[in-house]
C-alpha cells in the first residue's frame, strides 16, 4: 500500500512539476520581454484584441472602460491589470502622469494613435479618484474592472 501511495505522490508531483513548466514557458518568466527586459502588451494580452480596439478608436472619441472591455482588460486578474499598469508607466513611477496618458494607446502598441488633449483630461478625470492628477494602481484598476 505505501508503495502504491508513493508512486501516486511521485505522478502527482511530475504533474505539478510539468505544469509550472508549461506556465513559465507561457509567461516566458525565464527570459526578458524586450532589450530592457520589461514586459511588453503582448506578453498580456492577444495581439489581435489589442489590434482590434485600436482599430475601433483610430476615428473614435477616446473612452477608456470601452478600449479596456475591447482590449480584454475587464476579464483580467488584479495582478495581470497590475503588469499592464507597470508596463504604462513608462516613467516607473508607480503612477500614471497625465503626459503618460497622452501616449497611452502608444503603449499598447506602436500603431496607436496619440490622445488628444480632451480625451487625455477626460481619461484623468475618470480614474483620478483622489485629484492628485496622476493615476495610482489602485484608481487603475478600480476604472478597468468597474
Amino acid at each position: 500500500m505505501d508503495a502504491e501511495k508513493g508512486r501516486r505522490v511521485s505522478t502527482d508531483a511530475k504533474e505539478l512539476q510539468a505544469s509550472l513548466f508549461k506556465a513559465e514557458s507561457h509567461l516566458s518568466l525565464s527570459k526578458p520581454h524586450d532589450e530592457a527586459g520589461k514586459l511588453t502588451m503582448t506578453d498580456l494580452l492577444k495581439p489581435e484584441d489589442i489590434k482590434k480596439s485600436l482599430d475601433f478608436f483610430a476615428g473614435e472619441t477616446f473612452d477608456p472602460k470601452k478600449f479596456f472591455e475591447l482590449v480584454g482588460m475587464t476579464a483580467m486578474s488584479a495582478d495581470s491589470v497590475k503588469q499592464v499598469f507597470m508596463v504604462l508607466d513608462v516613467d516607473g513611477s508607480g503612477f500614471i502622469e497625465e503626459e503618460e496618458l497622452k501616449y497611452v494607446l502608444q503603449g499598447f502598441s506602436k500603431e496607436g494613435r496619440e490622445l488628444t488633449d480632451d480625451e487625455t483630461k477626460a481619461f484623468l478625470i475618470a480614474a483620478d479618484k483622489d485629484g492628485d492628477g496622476k493615476i495610482g494602481i489602485d484608481e487603475f484598476a478600480t476604472l478597468v474592472h468597474e
